[in-house]
């Protein structure tokens, strides 16, 4: 009866605008004016829209606290968001699909992850070398970025101004890991300060620990919102630093969810005052969020953001990033979007709380049955859905829950849903990455990046979308095959005790993962009051994972990638290194296995010459570009990079 009411209720809801006006800046070229194809050219404009909700709407309330901030002479509560689009300056050369990026901490960095652009390209449009290789540009897309992050974590990045709740105040956690020897080291609060004799601070190795105030330590408000922090005598590096206040007139941080899905229904149907794709409208729409944005995706999705208030499906396909099993801390009052919960960082903001997965489930801790697809499936508009996740998220952001029910069982994804596992991969990388020995994490970082798996995929998207043609069948580790195992993490600070981590030359084993805690959050700091079973990848004889998509880096390998690399001595050694992985190189020769006392068979033990393996890593490339796992060009590409030396990215 509840779900009836509900669609009876929307269903009497009148359509109502809620974009007021766009204030875009004219276009101008992009990439010195560089021609792309059959795309040619592109341009770049920048501006600002302008929503206006009704709390009233049922799509809109919600939305935490919607209903107690201030409102225009019009009854409406207002928020503005950044925007910038990309395209093709010919309106008849675009493709027709709309793809839009969350700002991920308001970046635009899908350029790296499609075009292979450079790591130091964020937001940059001046030159041709900016573009990478143009991929997503020779396709035809239209691009667009709408800010929807509204705490202080942008910084001078793209974001949402949300309208903050007046004369309320109450109580706030703020955490940091500075990792630097710096004294005093200074931060910014996420809220407005309150009550300064409210201000506390504790600090602790790892989170796990126990509490503590030692001498010497101490926190001061040195400017409005901004702070110090006083460490005491032997302090780390990596120490976590958890900082208490009163704070005051919460920010409405769940309107960046109806800022994205309202812009981009402006967008797409090109309507609204001065939007600058009145018509230009787009026949689909898609988007594409990395990381924290694509956790934002599977929050947007759950909380019933695909349909805007014309009650029109927004988004005709999602593919969330590297978001493991995880949502966002956002849809609630004294929200902090930009926390990542971690292993050594943020482990206690609820950002990825039941459900995880996208069909129902049962959660055994509580009884509820829930789904991220629950309230879309009701409304009959559910995007088709490409799930992409590193093989990091399966050792640091729970990324087995997106694949099990949360006792660990197997569960089979809706027939929308596709996911997929990067085998050997770490959480991001540039396509500029090299191996190297990074300061914070104790084996040298993997440097393997995701683009030409992702580029084939969204080949499949769009045929999915257009033409209907399934995309290739899941690719990660399950349960029912076997390919996902028991991870040997025990209750709450508990270390790692059954995993067999192979015994390989300069493997540091971490002796902790990312747990997936149930959170009471009634109390400050939350308590723990139960965990879900978090599984990981099996390992093959190298090191290397068994499923997922194994590229030829994996499937004819000079080295062992690791989706795992934990911290080093100094800070918060044994704990995950966020967002890395490791990379171990074979020994070139025999003599030198033996002489390291390295198990794996050398690379001159697997080829006799380069010949040999230049062979194996075209046959790779020929099965995945068969399979639609990776396009023609990008095969070329790895094969020239095999015989060049190139394709594992080791010095």
């Amino acid at each position: 009866m509840r779900n009836i009411a509900l669609t009876l209720a929307l269903l009497a809801t009148p359509a109502a605008a809620q974009v007021a006006r766009f204030e875009m800046e004219a276009p101008s070229p992009a990439y010195a004016g560089a021609s792309f194809g059959a795309a040619g050219a592109y341009e770049l404009i920048r501006g600002r829209a302008t929503i206006a909700l009704d709390p009233a709407d049922p799509r809109n309330a919600v939305i935490a606290d919607i209903a107690l901030a201030p409102r225009n002479a019009a009854g409406r509560v207002e928020a503005v968001a950044d925007v910038l689009i990309l395209r093709p300056t010919d309106p008849a050369r675009a493709n027709g699909t709309l793809l839009v990026e969350p700002p991920n901490r308001g970046r635009q960095i899908i350029g790296q992850l499609l075009n292979d652009a450079p790591g130091a390209s964020n937001g940059r449009y001046a030159t041709a070398a900016d573009a990478g290789n143009g991929w997503m540009f020779r396709q035809g897309y239209t691009l667009a970025w709408i800010g929807w992050q509204g705490d202080p974590t942008p910084g001078q990045g793209m974001r949402v101004q949300v309208p903050r709740v007046p004369n309320v105040t109450g109580p706030v956690r703020d955490e940091f890991v500075f990792d630097n020897t710096t004294n005093p080291a200074t931060s910014q609060l996420t809220y407005e300060l309150a009550d300064p004799s409210s201000l506390r601070v504790t600090t602790r190795s790892r989170t796990e620990d126990a509490r503590a105030t030692p001498a010497g330590l101490s926190v001061a408000v040195t400017a409005p919102g901004r702070i110090a922090i006083s460490r005491p005598e032997g302090f780390a590096a990596g120490d976590i630093y958890e900082v208490t206040y009163t704070a005051r007139d919460p920010g409405v941080m769940g309107m960046g969810f109806a800022a994205f899905r309202d812009v981009a229904a402006a967008l797409r149907h090109g309507e609204a005052p001065g939007n600058p794709q009145a018509g230009r409208g787009s026949a689909r729409a898609v988007t594409l969020g990395v990381s924290q944005s694509g956790r934002f995706l599977r929050d947007a999705v759950y909380l019933g953001f695909n349909e805007d208030t014309a009650g029109r499906q927004v988004f005709d396909a999602m593919v969330p990033h590297i978001p493991g099993a995880r949502r966002t801390d956002m849809n609630a009052r004294w929200a902090q979007p930009g926390r990542n919960p971690s292993d050594h960082t943020d482990r206690l903001y609820p950002a990825d709380q039941f459900p995880f997965t996208y069909a129902d489930t049962t959660d055994p801790l509580s009884g509820v049955t829930d789904g991220l697809l629950r309230r879309c499936t009701e409304r009959r508009n559910c995007p088709r859905i490409m799930q992409t996740d590193s093989e990091f998220e399966f050792w640091g952001a729970r990324g087995s829950l997106t694949v099990t029910d949360a006792a660990g069982g197997h569960v089979a994804l809706p027939a929308n849903v596709r996911a997929y596992m990067f085998t050997g991969h770490p959480h991001y990388a540039t396509a500029d990455a090299w191996a190297n020995q990074g300061r914070l994490c104790a084996m040298p970082l993997n440097p393997l990046q995701a683009g030409a798996p992702m580029r084939a995929l969204m080949v499949a998207l769009e045929a999915w979308m257009r033409e209907g043609v399934e995309p290739p069948a899941s690719r990660t580790p399950t349960v029912a095959d076997g390919t996902l195992r028991p991870s040997g993490l025990g209750a709450p600070g508990q270390r790692i005790t059954a995993f067999p981590f192979p015994s390989l030359p300069g493997l540091v084993a971490p002796d902790s993962l990312t747990p997936a805690p149930r959170l009471d959050l009634t109390t400050l700091p939350p308590r723990i009051i139960g965990t879900y079973p978090v599984l990981v990848p099996t390992l093959d004889a190298d090191g290397n994972a068994v499923a997922g998509i194994r590229l030829p880096v994996i499937a004819a390998p000079r080295a062992t990638y690791t989706g795992f690399n934990p911290r080093a001595a100094g800070y918060g050694a044994g704990a995950l290194c966020t967002n890395q992985g490791a990379v171990l190189p074979f020994a070139a020769t025999r003599a030198e296995r033996e002489a390291r006392n390295d198990p794996r068979p050398s690379i001159a033990e697997r080829w006799p010459d380069q010949a040999a393996y230049v062979a194996a890593v075209q046959a790779s490339a020929a099965r995945l570009v068969a399979e639609r796992l990776l396009l023609a060009e990008d095969a070329e590409a790895m094969v020239a990079a095999a015989a060049a030396g190139t394709l594992a990215r080791l010095r």
